[in-house]
């Protein structure tokens, strides 16, 4: 039951099973709800960063339990990271329209492939630690670009 319920959340209610780009899937199933929690619940920038801090334990847990039990250091499956680093990108953005989603995305997405210092340096950390901070910092590099970008008014 328990490593069930890891793998429910770690591969973000099975987003993480798609069979091309599971990072992508999650990354995108994660922005449909930063845009339903915006538009119809308020959602703004300090709830979006509130919440991705709230996920983190749960994620951390899944994770790990999820990469023990499959064998593997950090499964391509487990997604529940994209989503922790697509909602701190999203905290980022001085409003909310399709630019500056669309935005959140790319620019997530380019930290998370590219993984500039200390990106990959936090992968090495332990367990669903690994799996988690690594996209948690680069879904900090996307906020701080897309706030600056906000406050030039480039979307």
């Amino acid at each position: 039951m328990r490593v069930k319920l890891a793998n429910l959340i770690s591969t973000w209610f099975g987003c993480g099973y798609s069979p091309k780009a599971p990072g992508t899937a999650g990354s995108l199933a994660a922005l449909l709800i930063g845009f339903v929690l915006h538009e119809y619940a308020g959602f703004t920038q300090w709830q979006f960063a509130v919440l991705a801090a709230l996920t983190l334990i749960p994620a951390v847990w899944a994770a790990g339990v999820t990469a023990v039990s499959s064998g593997l250091k950090d499964p391509q499956f487990v997604v529940i990271d994209e989503v922790i680093g697509l909602l701190i990108a999203l905290a980022g953005a001085i409003s909310y329209n399709w630019k500056s989603y669309l935005g959140a995305f790319a620019l997530f997405r380019l930290f998370d492939i590219w993984k500039p210092p200390p990106v990959r340096q936090l992968e090495a950390l332990p367990g669903g630690w690994g799996i988690n901070l690594d996209d948690a910092m680069a879904g900090i590099y996307a906020a701080l670009v897309l706030f600056v970008a906000g406050r030039f008014n480039l979307y």
